[in-house]
């Protein structure tokens, strides 16, 4: 369980009583995409004929520009997950990643989760400094309106999510 049992009010949406705005909201979608789709290759190299992880960061993707509706875009991560479901270690993992980047639209906090399964992914395909610099390349990603909230984020959920950001 990455998600934290008490809510962090500025992951949640103004319309549901938090701080996030939409656009915020929408920013963290993109970073986990991002975070996402750079380790999209260790699933799609023993499953090149299955597009449901490509497919979920581009709902995620399109959501942001208000092409798909939340509930697709929840779906397509579901779908996404599915794809895991029978294999192990990094491209299960990556597929992961690509499923919690699309339900960041559903609920903004699994943006971590898109994120840790990434660095959890390389870490298993390529080692624990691998995936230290793979926490550092998803940090410069980060656009500069969200940076404070993600790293703050990444420090109070550092211990649910593996300890992965600990770079």
């Amino acid at each position: 369980m990455i998600l934290a049992k008490v809510p962090d009010p500025r992951l949640v949406t103004v319309r549901r009583g938090g701080t996030l705005t939409d656009e915020d909201h929408h920013r963290l979608a993109l970073w986990a995409a991002t975070c996402a789709e750079h380790v999209l290759g260790l699933f799609e190299a023993v499953r090149p004929d299955d597009p449901r992880p490509r497919e979920a960061i581009e709902h995620a993707r399109a959501w942001t520009r208000g092409e798909v509706a939340m509930m697709v875009a929840r779906a397509a991560g579901g779908h996404a997950m599915g794809a895991a479901r029978d294999l192990r270690g990094a491209p299960r993992f990556a597929a992961y990643a690509a499923g919690q980047a699309a339900v960041v639209a559903h609920v903004a906090s699994h943006d971590l989760g898109a994120a840790a399964y990434a660095i959890k992914a390389v870490r298993a395909s390529e080692g624990e400094a691998a995936g230290r610099r793979e926490c550092a390349w998803q940090r410069e990603q980060l656009p500069d309106a969200v940076r404070e909230l993600v790293l703050d984020d990444q420090r109070n959920r550092n211990a649910l999510c593996w300890s992965v950001f600990d770079c």
